[in-house]
């Protein structure tokens, strides 16, 4: 009787991992590396069939192929909500290691070999998410991680009671549970509480909480404009702030009339646009005089500190530094002392603060040099 509960409990473990994670990818509060989830659904689907073809019937075959769905529904829904970027060289490399892998498994999965093989081959898989997380460890603030690692304890307990498995068996069992352990463990244990892990500041477990001593270094509070980010505390020139995330768009996809938090968009390229991100980047403000820029680097878009930040002082960054559009404007209401009363592109603004921007590397790419504003004007 205990081996059927151990086994239900890993079975309703896994699938609520994957309920869990799917609901945080679709409400963008996680960013799942691309590769590492690529492997996995191939991983998962080769298994299902494997085992359905050499154990016809068997009721385990069923939870392979649930797994499967849930891990490929996840891939599908991360390349839907994400630009297409080529693989960096260690997610290649990973990626050619895993299929490999995978293919020798697929055609002598009865041998020794092709199973230690597949078990050196998980945390090969894994490294991309780990360094995904090493960067940014709220990538993946999910508590489908820590629900993986008891399910995977789950199994283990099953397999230590049931019959005795090979070295093979036991060790992909106890690298997955290390694997997923490890990423718990970066991201914080708190995240099995799913009210913290879905951006509620509530719930009484901080057990090693990565997420503690960043929690209050914005707030977001109501001004003129409407919701505005406020630094919670001091900043220092360089600081990187916020990651400004979203699925990218064709320029023909903008909403031609924009209201409200759904419609914020950010140019990247001459001919394309960062949406919503559903997070604390859609609400920095514009300023023609910010405390705070955009960066473009191989990692992303980032909001950079320009000068000191006080608490209590509003966080924003000029809207002008990323636009090529010479036909777009809009009513500045920021109040400053310096307010242009119109955002414009970066044409727009006096050529020594164009230079002051540059010098800083707070422009888009695009604009970075001198003449490439010339040959959007000719352009346009």
């Amino acid at each position: 009787m205990g081996y059927d509960i151990w086994f239900v409990l890993a079975v309703c473990l896994s699938f609520s991992a994957y309920a869990v994670y799917l609901l945080g990818l679709r409400r963008e509060l996680v960013r799942p590396n691309r590769a590492s989830w690529l492997i996995w659904s191939g991983a998962t689907a080769l298994e299902a069939v494997t085992y359905a073809a050499v154990n016809p019937g068997a009721p385990q075959g069923w939870v392979f192929a649930m797994s499967a769905v849930a891990c490929i529904a996840v891939t599908i829904g991360i390349w839907r909500r994400s630009s297409w970027a080529p693989p960096t060289n260690t997610e290649t490399a990973c990626i050619a290691i895993c299929a490999s892998a995978l293919l020798v498994w697929a055609v002598f999965r009865e041998a020794h070999w092709a199973h230690l093989l597949v078990v050196a081959a998980v945390p090969v898989s894994f490294w991309p998410t780990w360094q995904s997380v090493w960067q940014d460890r709220t990538r993946e603030r999910s508590p489908a991680w820590g629900l993986w690692t008891l399910g995977d304890l789950a199994v283990l307990i099953v397999a230590v009671r049931g019959p005795s498995l090979g070295v093979a068996e036991l060790g992909y069992v106890l690298v997955e549970l290390l694997c997923h352990a490890s990423v718990w463990f970066m991201i914080g244990l708190a995240t099995i509480n799913p009210i913290r892990s879905l951006g509620v500041r509530r719930g009484p477990l901080f057990v090693l909480d990565a997420y503690r001593p960043t929690d209050n270094l914005f707030r977001v509070e109501e001004n003129h404009l409407g919701k505005a980010v406020y630094a919670a505390t001091r900043f220092a020139p360089g600081d990187t702030l916020l990651e400004f995330t979203g699925r990218r768009f064709r320029a023909d996809q903008i909403p031609s009339i924009m209201h409200g938090r759904s419609d914020r968009f950010v140019q990247v390229t001459p001919d394309h646009y960062m949406g919503p991100s559903g997070r604390l980047d859609d609400l920095v403000n514009h300023s023609c005089d910010p405390n705070a820029g955009l960066r473009f680097v191989d990692e992303g878009v980032f909001l950079v500190a320009v000068r000191d930040i006080a608490p209590g002082e509003e966080v924003t960054w000029d809207y002008s530094t990323t636009l090529t559009q010479s036909n777009w404007h809009m009513i500045c209401q920021c109040r400053t002392e310096s307010c242009r009363r119109v955002i414009g592109n970066f044409e727009s603004l006096d050529p020594d603060r164009q230079e002051w921007f540059r010098a800083r590397n707070l422009v888009a790419p695009y604009l970075r040099r001198k003449d490439s504003v010339t040959r959007e004007r000719k352009a346009s």
